[in-house]
């Protein structure tokens, strides 16, 4: 049996979806459906049928009955049972009208009709070279994005607390065989990042480090609870694999969101890159995560070396088929120090295929245009925003540790200067809730176009 049909993999004839009133209510949902061994799986709620990155239980019409019984029995509070044979339709009638292929068309269509595409047409599209087929993939997953999530970007920072690591990752310049300069920041010193990330408005935080042991479940639990009582903040966590338990515990502290990437899902590649790690742990820690009711963050690396296109659709197909909620797709970028600190970087353009191909198939979703295409390119920011990204994370590690935290070399350390002006060049709009005024005392200057 393969890793995707031993862990997520339901055969669902007639999908219906489970949309509850919280979160609350889910997974008191969730834990009686299994307990009555019904059938479920947990999915970003589609588009039409709820808000942009909940989550909804997947089930097969033929337990619906049951279901409503079990739910009404156990007072369950919840917005409604739905068919997804009604999910939501596309107008993709500009696209279908540029100058491309019938078998471009013939995905349109699909994609028009919000109806599954395979992995065939992922390698097509992961293909397309002319000019006009290009654009067409480009435009498809920005109506998309507008449709789904709007105009407004989602800004969110990360504070990198830690670049210790007890992983040996062929890729990465965090690797315990590197020999940058190490660091470790303080509860205290971490907490002054998210008391200035706070004023100026930001919504969420993401604490990220290598995995560093020296951070026990304690400590990262007293940092978790510290942010929600005197912040309230939504927090993201992406500090590697951990136990099940610890995942229910962040989970129950407040942690909204856990980021931890599968990278690749071919099991050659997984091995080649990652020496002491296993793609089935990978894949059962990202199960733990999400059955402990956390928004599951992951994505992949774009351009490894060896990577064949055929790998890059299975990535990007697993995040659709495991429910992904927030996917980063990034490009590899040498990093010195590293096994593969010789390798080129990956291709911009295919980068932006990738960002557009996973708006399309996954819809209801935070896609970032990452920190790493902004090191690959410029404009890659811009660009990504343009291919259907939504999100920006701010680098809000303190400057004097910003360049030890390498996961690849030359970083382009996106701060709040450069996001507005991405934002700006993509002709999009920062989100209402930062704190305008407090921004511009500190010397910025914003365009009011997009506030």
């Amino acid at each position: 049996m393969s890793i995707l049909n031993k862990f997520i993999k339901n055969n669902f004839q007639k999908p219906y979806i489970l949309v509850c009133s919280s979160k609350t209510h889910m997974m008191y949902a969730k834990d009686i459906l299994d307990k009555n061994i019904v059938s479920n799986e947990l999915i970003p709620t589609p588009k039409g049928f709820g808000e942009i990155c909940t989550t909804a239980i997947k089930f097969d019409f033929k337990d619906k009955k049951e279901i409503e019984n079990l739910i009404k029995k156990s007072k369950i509070e919840y917005k409604g049972i739905y068919s997804l044979d009604n999910r939501y339709r596309y107008d993709l009638s500009s696209v279908l009208e540029m100058n491309i292929s019938d078998d471009m068309k013939k995905i349109i269509n699909k994609v028009q009709n919000n109806e599954d595409i395979s992995k065939k047409d992922v390698l097509y599209l992961l293909n397309r070279e002319t000019e006009e087929e290009y654009n067409a993939l480009i435009t498809t997953a920005d109506i998309i994005r507008k449709e789904c999530v709007g105009d407004r970007i989602e800004l969110r920072a990360a504070v990198e607390f830690s670049n210790y690591c007890i992983k040996n990752c062929n890729y990465c310049g965090l690797r315990k065989d590197s020999k940058q300069h190490r660091y470790r920041m303080s509860e205290e010193e971490i907490l002054e990042e998210v008391d200035y990330l706070y004023k100026i408005g930001i919504k969420t935080v993401i604490l990220q480090s290598g995995e560093d042991p020296f951070y026990t479940t304690d400590k990262l639990l007293n940092i978790i609870k510290s942010i929600k009582e005197k912040y309230r903040m939504g927090i993201t966590l992406s500090v590697g694999e951990r136990t099940e338990k610890e995942y229910r515990l962040f989970s129950e502290a407040g942690v909204n969101n856990y980021l931890l990437k599968i990278e690749t899902y071919s099991k050659r590649l997984f091995d080649y890159i990652h020496p002491d790690d296993d793609l089935d742990t990978r894949v059962q820690h990202t199960t733990w995560i999400k059955e402990a009711g956390m928004r599951v963050g992951s994505g992949g690396m774009i351009g490894l070396p060896t990577q064949t296109l055929e790998e890059i659709a299975d990535v990007i197909l697993f995040q659709r088929d495991f429910g992904v909620h927030m996917i980063g797709f990034g490009p590899f970028l040498p990093a010195k120090g590293t096994p593969y600190e010789n390798y080129s970087k990956s291709d911009l353009k295919l980068n932006l295929k990738v960002v557009a191909i996973t708006r399309i198939i996954c819809q209801n979703v935070f896609i970032p245009a990452t920190t790493a295409i902004a090191s690959l390119n410029s404009l890659g920011q811009t660009l990504a925003l343009e291919a259907g990204a939504n999100t920006i994370m701010l680098i809000s590690t303190p400057k004097a540790l910003r360049e030890n935290y390498g996961i690849y070399s030359n970083k382009n350390m996106v701060d709040l200067d450069f996001a507005i002006q991405s934002t700006l060049d993509s002709k999009r709009k920062l989100p209402k809730y930062l704190n305008y005024s407090y921004i511009e005392e500190l010397g910025y200057k914003i365009d009011n176009s997009i506030k």
